[in-house]
């Protein structure tokens, strides 16, 4: 299925790209790492200022004993015998009812590590010619779902740095309709750093400062953030 023409350079950089682009952490030889895969899903919208095309982003449950509140892209672990592609599209309709038909895969990034969890996460690259109604499907772990204009994500003033208790610093982006929900960690990193590789950063002040809020922390923690909910700085 032929992509359009403003996905073609994401196409392009899933060739491209190497790991290193993406994290400083590469994963081991051994074959210790467990995998799990994520769904980058992109689909055709309305322009805004002049850039198409928006993500399919879901928040993670503000209950949840881990990550809550996260922002990340629909994924988890792959089970014994699927592919990165099985694994990613199987999560995407469990978590918010994607249909997998509706979902062209055009590519992959590299395998990223995520060292306390020895995760081996695959980011899958899908682009979605049949779009149909999403939902929560599964709110024990999904508080709500955000189809992001591209744009909004480009958009200097909604990019901001974000920084947890401990110290710990990461980029961080704005989205929602109000702009109150934060995007940042192991999500933002890979966005950053993809639009940092397609050339479609735009300036943006680094010192624009956002405490991470009460209730994305895991049990009020001050303590450093665990890898696997950070950027791989």
């Amino acid at each position: 299925m032929p992509l359009p023409d403003w996905l073609v350079a994401v196409a392009h950089a899933a060739d491209t790209l190497d790991v290193d682009d993406l994290t400083t952490f590469r994963p081991p030889d051994d074959g210790s790492t467990r995998k799990a895969a994520v769904l980058i899903l992109f689909a055709d919208s309305p322009p805004v200022d002049g850039v198409p095309g928006e993500l399919l982003l879901t928040e993670r449950a503000h209950h949840m004993r881990t990550q809550p509140g996260q922002v990340s892209f629909p994924g988890g672990s792959t089970d014994p015998g699927e592919t990165a592609v099985e694994a990613a599209l199987r999560e995407a309709e469990e978590e918010v009812g994607l249909d997998p038909a509706g979902i062209h895969v055009f590519g992959s990034l590299p395998e990223l590590w995520l060292p306390p969890s020895n995760f081996a996460v695959t980011p899958v690259l899908g682009y979605w010619h049949a779009p149909a109604p999403v939902w929560v499907s599964s709110p024990d772990e999904v508080h709500a779902v955000h189809h992001v204009p591209i744009a909004e994500l480009l958009d200097p003033e909604h990019r901001i740095t974000v920084t947890h208790p401990s110290g710990y610093r990461s980029p961080g982006f704005l989205i929602g309709p109000d702009k109150d929900v934060i995007l940042w960690g192991f999500t933002a990193g890979i966005l950053s750093r993809l639009f940092d590789h397609l050339g479609w950063t735009r300036d943006w002040d680094q010192a624009r400062l956002r405490d991470l809020p009460q209730h994305m922390l895991q049990g009020g923690s001050t303590r450093r953030p665990r890898a696997d909910t950070t950027d791989q700085e």
